[in-house]
């Protein structure tokens, strides 16, 4: 899977480069196609899953309602995790993801089915470590990051992070203690923040769990002394998304180049998980408002959301899958 990522990232690169550039603005790919509306197109449509994805698959819904006014489309986003069930229950047509699905909720699919979920990739995200505004630090890297946010340390820092000061804050910072803002269990952010940032390790008890993306990003917001991790399509005036770096302190900010050239060391794909049976077309309600997620309106909607759109090399393949 991150095998996958890089060499989407390479080609994103190639197909983005005259974009890439700092303080350019980030364009769809010119190859991907604006949306043919068809005929006959109707119902209803339930998607649920991913927070982090609420307000993309919302404007996505918003589009899609304009072209076709008399489907209905409901969206839940409580979290990553309840997407595979109400997939595999039938409750929902479209499961959105902010991180692939675990081999066991594969299986669990495929037990009822017989066959796997499809997986549609819809956009990057790179996940942020807020401050709020007013917080000077310069950066940070995973083993200090992991010795904030988890119990175990096993990022091998030399002691518990508890105030700024352990992390060179001086002043009037420096005895201030760290005020931990997460998501919950359900939340796919929560599950790759502990896989990537805290090397698997266990979250502290301290972590103040919060419904929703917006939720940590308003809870930094209002907690001068606080931290807390969230996409980057929910930034807002209140916070800073610190800069980032796996070991040293080459610290990498969370921007374009930096996701497109592979250094922002917490970038993933945003998912879009549908129930196809294999050598079957999908159901045409569902397989047009794919088609509408990776066509050039669609693409617009991600970059309008603050995330990074797929390059079309990735659209002609995500567009095969559902055929």
């Amino acid at each position: 899977m991150m095998k996958q990522f890089f060499i989407a990232v390479i080609l994103i690169s190639m197909c983005l480069a005259s974009l890439s550039t700092k303080g350019e603005a980030v364009a769809v790919d010119s190859g991907i196609q604006p949306y043919t509306k068809v005929s006959g197109v109707s119902g209803n449509l339930n998607s649920i899953g991913s927070d982090t994805m609420n307000n993309l698959m919302t404007f996505w819904a918003e589009g899609f309602n304009r072209l076709y006014p008399n489907v209905k489309i409901q969206i839940e986003g409580k979290g990553s995790s309840t997407a595979p069930p109400a997939l595999i229950l039938g409750t929902s047509q479209l499961g959105p993801m902010s991180r692939a699905m675990k081999p066991t909720e594969v299986d669990d699919f495929e037990r009822r089915y017989g066959y796997k979920p499809t997986q549609i990739r819809t956009s990057l995200d790179a996940l942020a470590v807020y401050v709020n505004k007013d917080n000077p630090i310069k950066g940070l890297n995973f083993a200090q990051v992991d010795a904030i946010f988890s119990k175990t340390r096993k990022g091998a820092h030399r002691e518990d992070i508890t105030t700024w000061g352990k992390v060179g804050l001086p002043g009037q910072w420096g005895n201030r203690p760290i005020s931990l803002y997460g998501r919950n269990s359900a939340s796919g952010t929560y599950g790759y923040f502990k896989k990537k940032a805290l090397f698997k390790g266990d979250y502290k008890n301290t972590v103040k769990e919060q419904p929703g993306s917006a939720s940590v990003v308003q809870g930094v917001t209002e907690d001068r002394y606080g931290i807390g991790y969230s996409g980057i399509g929910y930034k807002t005036s209140g916070v800073r998304a610190v800069p980032l770096v796996k070991k040293g302190n080459s610290y990498k900010e969370a921007v374009l180049e930096n996701v497109l050239d592979g250094s922002y060391p917490l970038a993933r794909f945003l998912y879009v998980y549908v129930n196809k049976k294999p050598n079957k077309p999908l159901d045409p309600l569902i397989q047009e408002f794919v088609k509408y997620i990776l066509s050039k309106e669609g693409q617009e909607v991600v970059i309008k959301d603050g995330y990074l759109p797929v390059p079309v090399t990735v659209v002609k393949e995500e567009l095969g899958k559902i055929k």
